[in-house]
């Protein structure tokens, strides 16, 4: 097929016409009053590519770590969010797994397919998933980023299975408390550390025991487990290799090791794995299961309307909230629609 021939058949296979839309950006790294709501060009799906009108997304630790300092993204301009729950409103050529109608929720590709804080949002067909038709578009756009970290840690790294020992990290976070869920589904003895005063909150997710990471020193409280799921670095990574069993897993999802891990984890008999979440329809489709029949659901601390996305970014890093935040859009149009 001739270059002149594929852009036609694009230009066919795509229904959307050209207009802007609002999205939340930001031109210098800062504070959360760095963000600002700007119109901008609304975009088209390219080849293998969906445009979805986002109804809900979630904001995660990522999210106001790159909006404050240079991490994968370089400089600002940029729009954050990796999140996505809407409605497909076109597809470039090449799909075939969605049509426009659907409703479809998933995880950009991590990192540089961010920019899902806008009223639409275009990225690969194969990073979404159906949304399960028992939940809602702030419940779907709570998911993708933190279940599949934890799904791609627990399920696809370390194969856990019934009658694992698992040690779960902050399990009243964004990531924890759907690892926990997860971690149970899968057959697991979940043990998982939490400040007291979410130790209720913790249990009620399936948790088997919680250990108050502020009053007790879980590498000397918890033994022979087959997993531990990492989700705060540093040091947290060194004490927790003391936990496993002769070669059991360190799964950490701060993928850098902190200094003399590899050594430490040698002189024990344990391994460490450090994962970056990626982009993948097979993790979206079993979360979009677990969630279905009720066996995994994000609890949503707060939602704000998109352009109040900086009182957003100023909870969230309290640390002090338990599940997920998220921004609701409302997808109105803007000039030239």
């Amino acid at each position: 097929m001739s270059a002149e021939t594929m852009e036609k058949t694009t230009a066919e296979h795509v229904t959307t016409g050209h207009g802007t839309m609002r999205a939340m950006s930001q031109d210098v790294l800062g504070g959360p009053e760095v963000l600002k709501e700007v119109e901008v060009a609304r975009p088209e799906p390219g080849l293998s590519e969906v445009l979805v009108r986002v109804h809900a997304a979630g904001v995660n630790p990522t999210d106001w770590k790159h909006r404050s300092r240079e991490i994968f993204l370089g400089e600002p301009p940029f729009v954050l969010g990796w999140d996505v729950s809407g409605v497909v409103e076109a597809v470039g050529v090449g799909v075939t797994l969605f049509k426009p109608g659907d409703e479809v929720f998933g995880m950009l590709p991590y990192p540089h397919g961010v920019g899902s804080h806008a009223e639409y949002v275009t990225g690969p067909a194969r990073a979404f998933a159906h949304k399960p038709t028992g939940i809602d578009h702030v419940q779907a756009g709570a998911l993708p980023l933190a279940a599949l970290t934890a799904w791609q840690a627990l399920a696809d790294t370390a194969a856990i299975r019934t009658g694992d020992r698992v040690l779960i990290h902050a399990a009243a976070g964004g990531v924890g408390h759907l690892a926990v869920q997860i971690a149970k589904a899968r057959g697991a003895y979940v043990i998982a550390t939490a400040s007291a005063a979410k130790h209720a909150f913790v249990r009620g997710l399936g948790a088997d025991e919680v250990i108050d990471y502020r009053q007790s020193d879980f590498a000397e409280a918890v033994h022979d487990v087959d997993v531990v799921l990492d989700t705060i670095g540093g040091e947290y990574q060194l004490r927790s290799l003391r936990t496993l069993r002769r070669g059991g897993l360190l799964v950490s999802i701060l993928p850098f090791a902190a200094q003399g891990l590899a050594e430490e984890a040698d002189r024990l008999g344990v391994r460490t794995e450090l994962l970056l979440v990626e982009a993948d329809h097979a993790g979206m489709k079993a979360i979009a299961e677990l969630a279905e029949v009720g066996a995994l659901r994000a609890e949503v601390a707060g939602t704000f309307p998109m352009a109040q996305a900086a009182k957003a970014h100023e909870l969230g890093e309290t640390n002090r909230t338990a599940g997920k935040l998220v921004l609701v859009m409302t997808a109105t149009g803007g000039a030239g629609d």
